[in-house]
């Protein structure tokens, strides 16, 4: 790019710095080793991962029968929360077939056009990873129906009476769809995969076990209690367990000794404000508002997020599912209240009269 064209307010030296300067911005080398370390701790093979053990063996036989066919293995739908390993599958998937894999999320694809011009591009065998699929416009998703059951689509040419179909033939692939939210999929879409998992939060051992795999790729020292330590608050998701133990690092390197023990994976863990149950400042701030500002509630999730400062979808989609997993708050007709868990968790007493009356909700302490 010649920059002295773009701008007369730029000298030539000037010109030349701002695109070396953009260049390491956004070339491949820009935050190459973070991008790296998310590559290098992925799994690559089936055997590789760890958890999931029921979705991991059903897998692995529907992509050993496609293998002995010879055919492309039936299509292919991942649900479940975000960070516990759809994305990895999916790329397991596409190695594990030696074929390619070619990724898309839903919002991206507004119109059938989009998709149309997707599949378009596709080979025998490639593997197609739509994530968030329960995004995509509806045009697109009834035009998914026919590529991923006949695999072919028509193409409409023109507007009104004088518009023409153009049927155009896709050779077989296979579709990987990964959601956060299966009951938004309509029926139709659901029923044309061959397979259907749902991933399931870890177990503390299971994010154990990650946690070291994960130093030994990185190059962590790692006592088994600094292990214990941050997969004990990585809430059963290994992205964030592998993203603790970057910070923890960071912090082993540069305030103690290089060695992740327990004592320093609290120490850091508390500087990034991750308490022992893995909550972290957001959901202590929704915790907090709900039992010192409404008295534990009823209270709605607007006006939670606008007393913690927060988008009412970021309280709804990442706050709240965690705390109501771990009982610390509930979902009522009334509204959003704290549970006697939540109560202790910020070591106060809760009140005599259970907030929306329903006192099972005390029971539990």
């Amino acid at each position: 790019m010649d920059w002295t064209d773009e701008t007369d307010e730029l000298t030539a030296a000037e010109a030349a710095h701002l695109e070396r300067h953009l260049d390491r911005l956004t070339s491949a080398d820009a935050d190459g080793d973070e991008r790296a370390v998310e590559a290098a701790l992925r799994p690559r093979t089936l055997d590789e991962v760890v958890g999931q053990v029921r979705v991991r063996d059903q897998l692995g036989l529907v992509l050993e029968a496609a293998r002995r066919r010879g055919r492309a293995p039936d299509h292919v739908l991942l649900s479940g929360p975000p960070g516990l390993g759809k994305t990895t599958l999916a790329m397991i998937i596409a190695g594990e077939m030696t074929s390619p894999l070619r990724l898309t999320s839903g919002p991206a694809i507004t119109h059938a056009g989009d998709l149309a011009a997707i599949l378009s591009g596709l080979n025998e065998g490639d593997v197609l990873f739509v994530d968030e699929i329960h995004r995509m416009s509806r045009p697109a998703e009834e035009m998914l129906y026919m590529a991923m059951e006949d695999f072919r689509v028509d193409v409409v040419i023109g507007k009104g009476p004088g518009a023409t179909a153009i049927p155009l033939e896709i050779p077989p692939f296979t579709l990987v769809g990964a959601t956060t939210r299966a009951g938004l999929l309509p029926g139709p879409l659901r029923d044309r995969f061959g397979f259907t998992a749902h991933l399931e939060f870890y177990e503390p051992h299971e994010v154990d076990l990650i946690v070291h795999r994960s130093a030994g790729l990185l190059g962590v020292e790692l006592t088994d209690e600094g292990s214990g330590e941050i997969a004990g608050r990585s809430r059963g998701t290994p992205r964030i367990a592998n993203r603790l133990l970057r910070r923890v690092r960071d912090f082993a390197q540069v305030r103690a000794d290089g060695v992740v023990t327990r004592e320093v994976a609290r120490a850091a863990l508390e500087l990034y404000e991750v308490d022992e149950s893995g909550l972290d400042r957001l959901d202590r701030g929704v915790l907090d508002a709900l039992c010192r500002r409404f008295g534990g509630g009823p209270v709605g999730i607007s006006t939670l997020a606008v007393a913690v400062g927060e988008e009412r979808e970021t309280v709804e989609e990442v706050a709240e599912p965690f705390l109501v997993r771990n009982g610390l708050l509930a979902r009522t007709p009334r509204g959003r209240i704290a549970t006697a868990a939540g109560w202790h968790h910020l070591g106060l007493t809760p009140p005599a009269a259970p907030p929306g009356g329903d006192s099972t909700l005390f029971d539990t302490i």
